[in-house]
């Protein structure tokens, strides 16, 4: 088979923002307690956090980080993870033990340590507004005030200056503590980023769309919760996760389609909303919990409550899902004129890239490559992408393309990096690529991840799941055709002359 892509250097969708390769820790099964902090491992630093679990988040490039939740945040007192006294909590999201160990405090010197800027979340189930304003005092206040000056006596002089916040989790769902109806949410919303822009008028604020996209009340939720904060609130919020529940890999591949759809979904909503006000400001969307997550379920079905960081949303992913987290990262670079934002959920042992062994080894899952190669080298503008592809249908979709692909030219490098799957299951592609506007000097990597069984696994102690050289390509001026595996992740990095 044959496709080609002919991107124009003039025709571009936008900059990338390197939010868009965020990630998520919660108070969540053993993300953060046997995750990133380990008081008694052999790597622990003197907080704690365990040094080999920081390297490996700096090597996957982890740009932005959303803490604490998740619907953990719904229930979550955030005056019990500071100071010296920390009481255990029944945590309720999850029927776990919450010790309190880590808080604001240890949490964004950890995120420091990782080169990650704090995407903070209020808890708009149980508190509200008074809450929200006092712990943003906390956390950017300079001082001088009740507060500001709790924290210095905290151990932190300087203020976090915690940019982006999300004004509460999944309020639509039936799950989260405290669910409200779009109505409720949306003044709570409202009034709660009004007090924030007063405390803090250089902040950014992320407001809770549809929990996700069957929810009864999708696009009904996002108008009415726009009522009331369009004016207020920077960001919507997405979630979606993806599953292979039928073992249909032609299906599962095509998720991303899925993807795309929601958020050009959302896209409408916000503007209608923004016409509806007659308003010159544009919405743009945080794409804040996305992952594969289905492996787990029964698992966790047999786990006991009221454990101490036990082993929940532990999906051991495989080739497969590597494959579609690859496509999903594309459907976001396409979409980055609009999607902002966007954290992979989670970081650590729970639906994660990365995985932890109690007083052991940390190792990379599958679907760590695709992320890190994008987080690493996705920089600078995407280019609009023109793509001409054999196609098949399956089940769930019509019209899927074998390949999915898009470019990014990183100007400060003057580098243009392609990142191309192959969802085809046994036939190789010959993809040229048609860059206008560019001369090209030379391809400095390509790499591809490919030829596995769909079901393969990476473990502790062995990962054939990873990127490995190619040289099925030539290049010629302004074009480069490669050769891509059936069923196969890749990226080209070519030097412009």
């Amino acid at each position: 088979m044959k496709a080609k892509m002919t991107v124009n250097k003039s025709f571009t969708i936008s900059s990338v923002d390197l939010r868009i390769y965020g990630s998520f820790v919660e108070h969540l099964g053993r993300c953060i307690y046997g995750g990133i902090y380990e008081p008694s491992h052999p790597t622990a630093d003197a907080k704690g956090f365990r040094e080999d679990v920081k390297a490996i988040v700096k090597e996957m490039g982890t740009s932005f980080i959303r803490y604490p939740g998740g619907n953990f945040v719904s229930g979550y007192d955030w005056e019990n993870g500071i100071g010296d006294s920390r009481p255990k909590r029944l945590e309720l999201a999850w029927k776990s033990i919450e010790t309190n160990e880590v808080g604001i405090h240890e949490f964004v010197y950890w995120a420091n340590e990782v080169n990650a800027q704090v995407n903070m979340a209020v808890n708009l189930g149980t508190k509200g507004v008074e809450s929200a304003r006092n712990l943003l005092e906390y956390c950017n206040h300079p001082g001088g005030t009740y507060w500001s000056d709790l924290r210095q006596k905290n151990g932190a002089m300087l203020p976090f200056n915690i940019k982006t916040w999300c004004l509460g989790n999944e309020m639509d769902g039936p799950w989260q503590i405290g669910q409200k109806t779009a109505e409720e949410y949306g003044r709570l919303a409202a009034e709660t980023a009004k007090v924030m822009k007063l405390v803090d008028d250089s902040i950014e604020l992320v407001a809770c769309g549809s929990s996700y996209y069957e929810m009864p009340t999708f696009a009904s939720w996002e108008a009415t919760v726009l009522e009331h904060t369009y004016e207020y609130v920077d960001y919507l919020s997405l979630h979606r996760y993806y599953g292979n529940q039928k073992n249909d890999i032609k299906s599962y591949l095509a998720k991303s389609m899925d993807m795309d759809r929601f958020i050009k979904g959302v896209i409408a909503i916000c503007d209608y909303i923004k016409a509806k006000k007659r308003s010159e400001k544009t919405l743009y969307l945080s794409f804040d919990e996305w992952n594969v997550w289905y492996h787990s379920h029964e698992q966790d079905k047999k786990q006991e409550p009221w454990q101490q960081a036990p082993p929940l949303l532990e999906d051991i992913y495989n080739f497969e899902d590597s494959l579609l987290v690859g496509c999903l990262l594309i459907t976001l670079l396409k979409n980055s004129d609009r999607v902002k934002i966007a954290c992979l959920a989670q970081l650590v042992n729970v639906i994660a890239p990365i995985m932890t062994e109690s007083g052991g080894e940390v190792w990379r899952q599958t679907t760590f490559y695709p992320f890190m190669q994008c987080a690493n080298y996705g920089h600078g503008v995407v280019l609009n992408p023109v793509i001409d592809s054999p196609e098949y249908s399956c089940e769930e979709f019509a019209a899927v393309p074998y390949v999915e692909s898009v470019a990014v030219h990183n100007e400060e490098k003057d580098e243009v990096i392609i990142f191309a799957v192959n969802r085809s299951l046994d036939e190789e592609i010959d993809f040229t690529m048609e860059l206008q506007g560019f001369h090209l000097d030379s391809v400095i990597a390509f790499s591809e991840l490919c030829g596995h069984d769909v079901k393969q696994t990476n473990t502790k102690t062995n990962a054939p799941v990873k990127p490995i050289e190619s040289r099925n390509f030539s290049i010629d001026e302004n074009q480069i055709s490669a050769i891509l595996k059936p069923l196969s992740w890749n990226m080209i990095r070519c030097k412009n002359a």
